[in-house]
Order: structure tokens, then sequence, then C-alpha cells
């Protein structure tokens, strides 16, 4: 029994990439580009005009001219990470010292909170990883998702199981698909025109990708490498380690192995992370990106 390879692997950008950033956005590009982390990962800093502080999104890898470069954009009064994986954080203690300013937790931002001079909302997208947050930022008549890995610039993203969970990923996506219009920040890649675009081709991609899965399993490969080998033959050999991670999430998501989310969004009982915020912060099997 064949295994259907209608579903493409995805380099491109997923919706419109954005004419312009926010009047009060910049991009400092880490130089740490790879098939993992496309071109670099993306550190934002925010600052509405006139406002006397900045604020800074994933200070990113611990390389020190880039820390000094996003340093030099301050006085920075705010320091903000979307989720624990080394290419967004490994950073940060050093960005301490050079700025003496510690992450807000995200926990204080769900109510949204005035910072730098505008308004930064803080939601919580579980799925590529268990911690993973979008903050949502509006100013000057201009809104914008900060999301992490949970929507790239280009590419999709993986489900990094055992930390990352496909169904928690399947309601976060349908939560950010409501935020039509809104531009996407994202942690790696160009900046986007549309969250809901891109949160919608998302969902559509996900679950085109289950399908796959299932061919799989009825045409009776069961083993995860087996699977990858079916629904990705063509996928560059950097990219399977990333691959097999999605494939062991979907997996759990299908044989209901872990309790998620389904794709309605409603709640069940969801255990707690196996890894706590210091194994995140280090560990360094944790592929931050790319599947397919």
């Amino acid at each position: 029994m064949a295994v259907e390879r209608g579903v493409v692997h995805v380099t491109e950008p997923v919706a419109a990439v954005a004419a312009r950033l926010p009047r009060w956005a910049a991009l400092v590009r880490a130089p740490n580009p790879g098939p993992l982390t496309l071109d670099g990962t993306n550190t934002w800093v925010l600052r509405a005009p006139g406002a006397a502080g900045a604020i800074v999104v994933d200070p990113g890898p611990a390389h020190d001219g880039h820390l000094r470069a996003v340093a030099a954009r301050g006085p920075v009064t705010a320091v903000l990470v979307t989720h624990g994986h080394p290419d967004h954080i490994a950073g940060v203690a050093r960005f301490r010292e050079l700025t003496g300013v510690t992450p807000l937790p995200a926990a204080d931002l769900r109510a949204g909170r005035v910072l730098a001079g505008l308004r930064v909302t803080a939601l919580p997208t579980p799925g590529h990883t268990a911690d993973s947050v979008t903050f949502l930022v509006e100013g000057g008549g201009e809104r914008a998702a900060l999301t992490g890995d949970t929507i790239l610039g280009r590419g999709t993203t993986v489900v990094a199981w055992p930390d990352g969970d496909l169904g928690d990923y399947l309601a976060s996506l349908t939560r950010l698909a409501e935020l039509t219009g809104v531009s996407v920040l994202p942690g790696h890649g160009p900046a986007l025109a549309d969250c809901g675009a891109a949160a919608g081709y998302y969902l559509a991609h996900r679950r085109a990708r289950l399908e796959q899965v299932q061919a799989a399993l009825a045409a009776g490969v069961t083993d995860p490498p087996g699977i990858v080998a079916q629904v990705y033959p063509d996928l560059d050999e950097t990219l399977l380690p990333s691959a097999e991670l999605s494939v062991r999430a979907q997996l759990a998501y299908l044989q209901g192995r872990v309790p998620a989310r389904d794709l309605a969004g409603d709640h069940r009982d969801a255990p707690a992370s196996p890894l706590t915020p210091q194994d995140r912060e280090s560990h360094p099997g944790r592929r931050p990106l790319d599947e397919p």
C-alpha cells in the first residue's frame, strides 16, 4: 500500500511577507544561520516613538557581538522570551550582565501591560515546546504577534516531542488563526503580513501530515524512523531528527498517549512538562527547527 506524498516540504513563507515592520519594531539578527535556524535567530527590539526604554524579545545565542549590538539599541527596560530553546535564550545571562535586566515572566503579561510605550499581552501558545508564548504587541494603531518558533517566517516548525505536544500546537494555531491582519514578527525568517493566514496554513499542513502518518500506519509502518522515510522521502539529512520528533508527536496524538487539547480547543487534563525550564535552557538535543 503506497503512502500519499502530496504534502511537500515547505521552505518558503506560508503567507505574504510584510512590506515593512511596525514603526516601533527593529530586527537584530543573530549570526547563527543554518538549516535549523534559517537566516539566524531574530532578536526584536521594540520601542514606541518617544519612549525612554526598549523591550528586547529573545536575546538569542551566547554570541557576545550580537548581544552587544542588541544592548546598544537601549537603554533596555524589559526582556521577554518566547520559549526556552538555546538559540533564543543562551545569551540571557550575558545580556543581563550588559543591561542589568532580567526577563519578565510571561505570566505577568497575560492581562496585558504597557512596556516601552507599547501594550504587550502574553498568549500561551504551547506545542512547539510546552513553554512557548506569543506576545501580542500594540501601539500607534499597529499590531504584531511575536511568535518565536510557533510560526516561522519561512517554512514550518517542529513539534519538539516529548516537550512539545501536537494537540496543544493545533489549539495554539487555532487561537492564532483569529489574529487576522496582525503581522508576525517570528523567531526566524522574515516578518509576515497576516498571522491569521499563516496559522491557517500551518493548521491545514499539520492535518495533511497527520493523514500521511495514518496512511503509513495503515500500510504497516509503525516505527518512527520508518514513518519518516515514508512521509519525508527527500528531506535533507540535517532535518531528519526534527522530522522524527514531529512524527513521534503525531503518533502520540493519534494513539492518545499524551493528553492534550483537541482541534476545537477543548481542555483535557494534561501532565506537567517532562522538562524543567532549566532543562529546556541547556538541553543540547532539542532541535529548534525545521519540520516540513
